[in-house]
């Protein structure tokens, strides 16, 4: 299911047990449209993410680590300076609708109580986050500003007055009484997924699917059928996430359409965890390194218009031996060349005196054509080396760019930044930053996995943690491996003598931190680290190798799970 009305009716639950009369200790932002609320509440810190991502909104309680911007954007100031230290009153549904308000009382600056609310509203694009006086319903700050020009309903702005959006006149699926249900219900002429979100509010479409099929499913009558739903929902909680049509869904219950059900939670929030991470990362990887990834896409094509321009030239070199042979014949047979001519028939000695047909200019002589023929032959000749040394150069970037785009798309929001500063030193594009000072950013880490025989396995994430991970942190013997001839990361096994298990676990990370992360039979190579060198000037990240063996693997999602990331 999407979070929905009711999956945000189940959440408010959650959040109210565990958060209610909790103290605000700490406020972060560290995304445009994401906060990071931490409670201490009964003597345990609870971080509670508020998104207004537009493909991801959702709030729910988390332990994902998230690294905050230096420089605090001007909304999470506004929030620590009204909410720091307040006390969370209360969490409130608006009917069964996505919009959630978070009441607090703390005192403001003149030591008088004040009544703040947080007021969160998920939907999808339009998604926001306000804070607003409670008394005077004076909007204090928004995540998003929205003006009249993008909406004249309401303004969503400092000092307007707060509207709450316009609410569908329909019926509140757990506060309907049983006589107006089954009214409703026996109404219908066909019970289909579309009449229940039409009648009932706050219904996806999973949800409502899935309501429907137990209801034309069940053996009891329609009302009965309606409550057992929603009471396994409130009292028998089974957070899980299924297949359907092999794309992934999560529920509160294990839902009777999931083709398969693939993960159980003790709670809601650490579905949402499971759920969200890897997605909601992708995003926001998007989202920061959008212009990063549209520039290096545009190089890519470039260099690949390029290589094929010069394998032409090439193969135009190849071919110039006609033109020396061309002027050999006019030379030879010059007194049968009449001068004006388009062209000229003659015998190709080199060719058992086969007549060939060679083009002329008109306004040269017959000599100076040879001459020109002469001269075409000699430049293609004398451009070969070059050509040559241009192509490898050319493939040389290409290979280059590619493996940063690799990179781009298993890359965590924090190393789009280094990634960022990696293509600024190689010259890929132009350091935007006006201040002089440049800012230090902390150490990157490569990814650390254990083995099912207890080996260390690292895999590095840029070409910077490539050549760090390979030329330093290594040693001679650990095992280094590969995709074979494709952009990918560097992994390395810290023992100079694994298991096959061992190495076949760090061949599969290897493939599934490639460009061809989703192929079958990804050659993957593999060879001591004392194998492995760098050539001089070479760019981040490449590395020439000798000794090498090959593994052909397939990156499976399951398998992967099942190495251990420490």
């Amino acid at each position: 299911m999407s979070f929905d009305g009711i999956f945000t009716h189940l959440m408010v639950n959650e959040l109210s047990d565990t958060l209610t009369n909790g103290r605000l200790s700490k406020v972060h932002q560290p995304y445009d449209n994401e906060l990071m609320l931490v409670f201490r509440n009964n003597s345990k810190n609870h971080t509670l993410l508020l998104s207004a991502n537009p493909n991801y909104a959702r709030i729910q309680l988390t332990n994902i680590k998230y690294k905050n911007p230096s420089t605090p954007p001007n909304f999470c100031m506004t929030l620590r300076k009204y909410l720091e230290g307040s006390i969370l009153q209360e969490i409130k549904q608006t009917n069964n609708d996505r919009i959630i308000s978070f009441s607090f009382e703390s005192r403001n600056d003149l030591g008088d109580l004040e009544s703040i609310v947080l007021i969160v509203e998920l939907m999808g694009r339009h998604s926001n986050i306000i804070l607003l006086n409670k008394d005077t319903q004076k909007i204090i700050d928004t995540i998003k500003h929205v003006g009249m020009s993008q909406n004249s309903y309401r303004l969503l702005l400092p000092g307007a007055d707060y509207i709450t959006p316009p609410l569908k006149n329909t019926q509140n699926p757990w506060t309907v009484n049983k006589e107006e249900l089954f009214k409703e219900l026996n109404s219908m002429t066909d019970i289909t997924p579309q009449a229940i979100q039409q009648q009932f509010e706050g219904f996806s479409k999973d949800t409502a699917n899935e309501l429907v099929y137990r209801l034309i499913k069940s053996d009891t009558d329609k009302v009965t059928t309606w409550t057992n739903f929603f009471h396994e929902m409130t009292n028998h909680l089974n957070p899980t996430i299924g297949l359907v049509n092999q794309k992934e869904r999560f529920a509160p219950i294990p839902y009777q359409t999931f083709d398969e059900e693939l993960s159980h939670f003790d709670t809601l929030s650490d579905m949402l965890d499971a759920f969200y991470e890897g997605k909601a990362e992708k995003d926001r990887v998007k989202q920061q390194a959008g212009e990063l990834i549209k520039k290096v896409t545009n190089d890519i094509n470039k260099l690949k218009k390029k290589t094929k321009l010069l394998e032409k030239q090439l193969v135009d070199a190849d071919n110039a031996e006609i033109y020396r042979i061309k002027g050999e014949l006019l030379t030879t047979f010059l007194h049968e060349v009449k001068r004006g001519a388009t062209s000229v028939k003659l015998p190709n000695y080199y060719d058992n005196d086969e007549p060939i047909t060679i083009s002329l200019n008109e306004a040269l002589t017959p000599n100076q054509n040879a001459q020109k023929y002469f001269q075409r032959y000699q430049k293609l000749k004398n451009g070969v080396a070059v050509v040559k040394e241009q192509l490898n150069i050319t493939k040389y970037e290409l290979l280059y760019l590619e493996s940063v785009l690799a990179q781009l798309d298993i890359a965590s929001p924090s190393d789009v930044q280094l990634i960022r500063d990696e293509l600024i030193a190689e010259k890929y594009i132009k350091n935007k930053t006006k201040d002089k000072k440049k800012q230090k950013n902390n150490p990157s880490k490569p990814l650390q996995f254990i083995s099912s025989d207890g080996d260390i396995i690292y895999v590095g994430k840029n070409n910077i943690q490539n050549d760090q991970l390979t030329l330093k942190t290594a040693n001679k013997n650990d095992i280094w491996l590969h995709t074979k001839d494709i952009p990918g990361s560097h992994v390395i096994i810290k023992n100079n003598n694994p298991s096959d298990q061992t190495l076949l676990e760090a061949a599969l990370l290897a493939a599934y931190y490639s460009k061809y992360r989703l192929s079958a039979s990804v050659p993957v190579d593999y060879v001591a680290v004392k194998h492995v060198r760098k050539p001089n000037g070479a760019k981040p990240g490449f590395v020439i190798y000798e000794n090498q063996k090959t593994l052909f693997v397939t990156p499976e999602i399951n398998e992967i799970k099942k190495i251990k990331e420490c």
